[in-house]
């Protein structure tokens, strides 16, 4: 999700669940260390729970990277190593790392060493020729050894050379029953499925096999489904905010961003999705896209709001 889950998009989401933990874009070690912390490591407190996502391959380098995020409140550090993207295998960080067990269990160990938030690790079920389910065994094996107690499993296999990120998004199939095994024959650990999940209804059946369910580019592309997440998946009998009452609650928020010299289109190119499926909502998506590049202001939303809103029959209230 790099580009894509950044601060503001994760403000955004935060107005539509209380309760799901929020992860950011995967940031290197050696961007945390040497880069611009303020600008890749802020983040709004209402984001809470929200987790730093970590690439890399040296232990030391990711241990203070760790602090540093723990430092600064992130309640969870993640080690990413299940993008397949060639800029990442290049750094050696991502999915490459998956045919190195010792080391990232190394690298869980020393982040470990560092904070008292839990470690966790984003993983595929595979790469390339390594993907025998013994192997991903193994995999698992090692780095829970290394007190790693949490895995996110993208139920995919990923290929390193011949597909492209988004190809390995799609080509690899999906493999969702060894996942469910991992859970069955590690009862012990937390195992979070991730993969082509694109509706809280499909979310529900995995549940029933793991502890917990990752959604990507369905929360991007679709955000509102997340506005049914605390009743359905928490319990939470709190009202669920409609798409209007959404957007409006960024007015704040995006105001200061302005007022800081930042621009609309920060914030809103996350929010063209939330009237996906909804009458007139191209109507909705195209004007604050269009409005990208002017220098327009908050009033801008009501705008868009008022195409939508117009529409017979339309409710911005939560979906059936």
């Amino acid at each position: 999700m790099m580009d894509w889950t950044d601060r503001h998009c994760r403000f955004f989401h935060r107005q539509l669940t209380r309760h799901a933990l929020l992860y950011t874009e995967m940031v290197t070690a050696d961007a945390v260390l040497h880069g611009d912390r303020a600008r890749l490591l802020g983040y709004a407190p209402e984001e809470h729970p929200v987790a730093l996502q970590l690439g890399g391959s040296d232990p030391a380098k990711l241990a203070a990277a760790a602090a540093i995020g723990a430092g600064l409140g992130y309640d969870e550090i993640n080690l990413n190593v299940g993008c397949p993207s060639d800029r990442v295998q290049e750094g050696r960080f991502g999915a490459c790392l998956m045919a190195e067990p010792g080391l990232v269990a190394d690298c869980v160990a020393e982040m470990r060493a560092r904070v008292t938030v839990p470690v966790t690790v984003k993983c595929r079920i595979g790469i390339d020729q390594q993907d025998a389910e013994a192997d991903f065994t193994a995999f698992v094996e090692r780095v829970a050894e290394a007190g790693c107690r949490v895995f996110i499993v993208h139920a995919r296999k990923a290929w390193l050379k011949g597909l492209s990120p988004k190809e390995n998004r799609e080509v690899p199939p999906l493999d969702y029953a060894r996942v469910y095994r991992l859970k069955a024959a590690r009862p012990d650990l937390t195992i979070v499925i991730n993969g082509g999940i694109g509706t809280l209804a499909e979310a529900a059946e995995h549940l029933a096999h793991v502890d917990g369910v990752m959604f990507g580019r369905a929360a991007y592309q679709t955000p509102y489904l997340l506005a049914d997440v605390d009743r359905l998946v928490y319990g939470d009998a709190a009202p669920i905010v409609s798409r209007a009452d959404a957007v409006r609650a960024m007015v704040p928020y995006i105001a200061r961003h302005i007022a800081a010299g930042g621009r609309l289109n920060n914030v809103t190119r996350h929010m063209l999705g939330l009237y996906h499926g909804r009458p007139r909502g191209r109507l909705f998506r195209r004007y604050l896209s269009e409005s990208a590049g002017a220098a327009v202001g908050v009033e801008a939303l009501e705008t868009a709001l008022a195409f939508v809103e117009a529409a017979p029959g339309s409710s911005c209230g939560a979906a059936a």
